[in-house]
């Protein structure tokens, strides 16, 4: 039996296609509305009758591009992302990743495998202020799009510029730009995940509209106004000035995350810790209480309950009697009027400082940072001022990563991560919480010598600013240096303060960057998708290294990039073992027969739960692929493929 060869056009040579998933979802609800894998819309129709608007008008919301931005957000990506290992910190163990490319295709090239993964996603897109980078998306060939991109010329060698309100199309470019990227950052959400995305008042209703259609209304959590200034403004030129911007807050489940309760509060204030005493020098300390007599149409259960000193209460309580006799039974029943009075339930402090406060949605500079005090920040960290235009301050994104996330390996995603900030908040909590939250960044590689050109005068100076610095670290002039940058020497300053902790933490991050296929055919250009996986008798680029192969598979397996890998010499050829055995590559040239024999010796050994194998095909004859199906089969490997 010959092995089984990966072509163009299998599902392993493209991202998740999202829109055939859903049809197949849908074809296992209602088998009667798919016709030759495609829907019979007059069946759709007959069945959902009256659930189905037809009239002319009705509610929506809508823009010029919306139906091409839903398209894509549906369209399957051809790309990979290509480790850089120079650019990293402690590759080998870290779980972080720090990817360089266009959000979108990089979140199309997560959905495998990371689908329903991501607890947390913080996002501080551009505010469509007439000053932001905006692209238009190519939704045609997104991967040239994004090469021309990162050197900011189109088709004819025009540079991109900003999107100024002159646009005829101003509001519907940044729309377009954010529709199918939410969608995409959906699907990444864990069912009891939460999304918080900083906006002003540009295109915060837009926005909202948006993430009400992508998210649901009813998963709509809070709109947080925060005090970004810490200063009275005295800008006469207009009437109110501002000193806020906002926080969308979206659930990708509000059901699932109130019942499972995967959120925390934020620290107790001063003021609420007083609030706990011990008057009658309960063991378990300080306390206060909440009432178990019903407020008015609040009640559950109905029943007779009497006092220490022999009052008999017939009236309606927050609990069932068996839980009453639960908390009597724990101590935590006080009893008002010196035991005539209705029963209260006590809160210790402890649990109130491990829940956390409920937080609010108003945020006061105070408590929760400033513009100034994130400038601040990052100048003392990077020991330069001025290399971004008011990145967020600590105190704020602690806030919102503690109000989100609750477990140890609970990860975190922020596809414009600029400035990198996120990554200090949570090396920095981690230190404090001993927790292991994980992180994903995203950005694009903007060439800062190119905006540069199109800046009004406040940025360029940041921009300049940012340029000399790099020199200095003899980087290249990309805005994603920047952020790598941060991220290295937010790590370092954990370790040089609290070296011990330096040791243990996850201080690390793996550097990806986005390109076109590795593979031969798989580049996706719309105009050779017939063309055959060989073009030549090797259909590995002559330009990539088996670590982009190998990264490519895991992507397109749907694997996670922070797998341990082990690399292993078997009869003089280099052998990828992924997942203590979950999968074997070998990209080698001249593998033999006792290629096969190792692999399957060495998948005894570590005896995984399922294991796959997959060779270059152009490494085996003819007669070794034979003999090596034959010889992994005896170690009851069966699933065996060849790029």
């Amino acid at each position: 039996m010959a092995i089984e060869q990966i072509k163009v056009g299998d599902e392993l040579t493209i991202s998740k296609d999202i829109l055939q998933d859903n049809i197949t979802k849908l074809k296992e609800l209602f088998p009667e509305l798919i016709t030759e894998n495609k829907i019979d819309f007059e069946a759709f129709k007959q069945v959902f009758g009256d659930e189905i608007e037809t009239e002319e008008e009705y509610y929506r919301f809508t823009w010029a591009g919306k139906a091409k931005a839903r398209r894509e957000a549906h369209k399957p990506s051809t790309g990979t992302l290509r480790p850089a290992k120079e650019e990293s910190v402690n590759w080998d163990t870290t779980e972080n990743l720090y990817i360089e490319g266009d959000n979108l295709e990089v979140l199309k090239l997560l959905q495998k495998s990371y689908n329903n993964k991501v607890k947390m996603i913080y996002i501080d897109p551009p505010y469509n202020t007439g000053k932001d980078f905006v692209y238009k998306d190519n939704y045609k060939d997104n991967l040239k799009n994004y090469q021309q991109i990162t050197g900011q010329i189109d088709d004819e060698g025009n540079k991109l510029t900003t999107n100024s309100e002159s646009e005829g199309r101003y509001h519907s470019n940044w729309l377009n730009m954010m529709y199918p990227r939410l969608k995409l950052a959906r699907n990444i959400l864990k069912d009891d995940g939460v999304i918080f995305i900083s906006i002003d008042d540009n295109e915060n209703d837009n926005l909202r509209k948006i993430c009400d259609e992508i998210f649901g209304e009813s998963n709509f959590e809070a709109q947080i106004a925060w005090r970004r200034r810490h200063n009275q403004p005295n800008d006469k030129t207009k009437m109110i000035a501002k000193v806020s911007e906002n926080i969308l807050v979206y659930a990708k489940s509000s059901e699932v995350l109130k019942r499972e309760k995967t959120y925390y509060g934020l620290p107790l204030s001063q003021s609420r810790i007083a609030d706990y005493t011990n008057p009658d020098n309960d063991p378990r300390g300080g306390w206060t209480s909440n009432p178990w007599k019903a407020a008015i149409g609040r009640g559950g259960s109905s029943y007779a309950l009497t006092t220490i000193n022999g009052t008999v209460y017939n009236e309606v309580w927050y609990g069932n009697a068996e839980s009453f006799e639960e908390h009597k039974v724990q101590g935590r029943v006080h009893w008002t009027d010196n035991g005539s009075g209705y029963p209260r339930i006590k809160v210790y402090l402890d649990e109130a400082v491990k829940s956390g406060q409920a937080a609010i949605n108003f945020f006061t500079h105070d408590k929760f940072g400033h513009n100034q005090e994130g400038s601040a920040e990052l100048q003392r960290l990077m020991n330069r001022e001025g290399l971004f235009d008011n990145p967020k301050p600590m105190r704020l994104l602690k806030s919102l990563i503690k109000l989100a996330t609750l477990q140890d390996d609970d990860i975190i995603l922020d596809f414009f991560s600029g400035s990198a900030g996120l990554a200090q908040a949570v090396f920095e909590l981690n230190e404090k919480e001993d927790t292991k939250r994980k992180l994903i960044l995203v950005q694009l590689p903007e060439n800062l010598d190119m905006s540069l050109n199109t800046a009004d005068s406040t940025s360029r100076k940041t921009i300049e600013n940012a340029i000399k610095f790099l020199d200095e670290i003899k980087k290249p002039h990309l805005l994603s240096e920047l952020g790598k940058e941060r991220i290295r020497r937010a790590g370092k300053k954990i370790t040089n303060e609290n070296p011990e902790k330096g040791k243990i933490l996850d201080l690390g991050f793996k550097v990806f960057k986005l390109d076109s296929s590795n593979i031969k055919g798989w580049d996706g250009n719309p105009d050779n998708l017939e063309q055959s996986l060989f073009d030549s008798q090797d259909n590995i680029k002559t330009d990539r290294t088996e670590e982009d192969v190998l990264f490519e598979i895991l992507l397109k397996y749907g694997l996670d990039l922070t797998l341990p890998i082990e690399e292993k010499m078997i009869e003089g050829k280099k052998v990828f073992n992924v997942g203590y055995g979950a999968l074997f590559i070998c990209l080698a040239d001249g593998i033999t027969n006792k290629v096969a024999e190792g692999i399957g010796t060495l998948k005894q050994e570590i005896n995984p739960e399922s294991c796959r194998v997959i060779f270059k095909d152009s490494g085996l004859t003819d007669v070794e692929k034979t003999n090596a199906v034959q010889t992994l089969k005896r170690f009851g490997i069966h699933e065996i493929k060849s790029i």
